[in-house]
């Protein structure tokens, strides 16, 4: 029998185990990207997009988001590995608007010559651009844990993913924009 602070020793317990399950995790796929694969092909973007969107907001319970999806080009590359780019950026979008009464996540992109740009943007707690170079760093976090969950590895593994697809990736923001 426990009382009340075995209790909540205990409950310290089992979230710092599986906050570092989360963690090893991350790192494990974030490992692994570099002997996966790709199996490239044409992927229809906007599709990809609106289920990516449609699987958060069910997650997500109540909350008011509006995805506003303007016409994207078509990509090419691994699906899977794509997948996880969305999963990961809108993730972060619904995760940095939540103290927001109407969360906006915004996607568009375009074409100039051979190059294909993709654009997400919120309107969530944005950053301050001085951290910007650690943001795709693994365990750099530009927000406390106590404010916003998170390993600290989902935009290392975004960046990842497309370095290995010949692509870039960069952020811009502002606090509060």
């Amino acid at each position: 029998k426990l009382d009340a602070e075995g209790l909540r020793l205990l409950g310290v317990i089992r979230s710092n185990t599986r906050m570092m399950a989360e963690v090893i995790d991350d790192l494990l796929a974030l490992s692994r990207l570099g002997r996966q694969e790709i199996k490239a092909q044409e992927i229809d973007l906007e599709g990809l997009v609106t289920s990516v969107f449609g699987e958060l907001r069910m997650q997500m319970g109540d909350r008011q988001v509006e995805l506003i999806l303007h016409s994207l080009p078509q990509a090419y590359g691994d699906r899977s590995l794509l997948n996880q780019v969305l999963i990961n950026l809108l993730g972060n979008a619904f995760k940095f608007t939540k103290p927001k009464e109407k969360a906006i996540i915004e996607v568009r992109g375009w074409t100039e010559g051979e190059e294909n740009t993709y654009v997400i943007r919120d309107n969530g707690v944005g950053f301050d651009m001085r951290y910007v170079g650690k943001i795709f760093g693994v365990f750099q976090r530009l927000h406390r844990r106590e404010d916003f969950d998170g390993t600290g590895v989902g935009l290392a593994i975004v960046q990842r993913i497309i370095n290995r697809h010949g692509g870039r990736v960069w952020a811009t923001g502002k606090v509060d924009k």
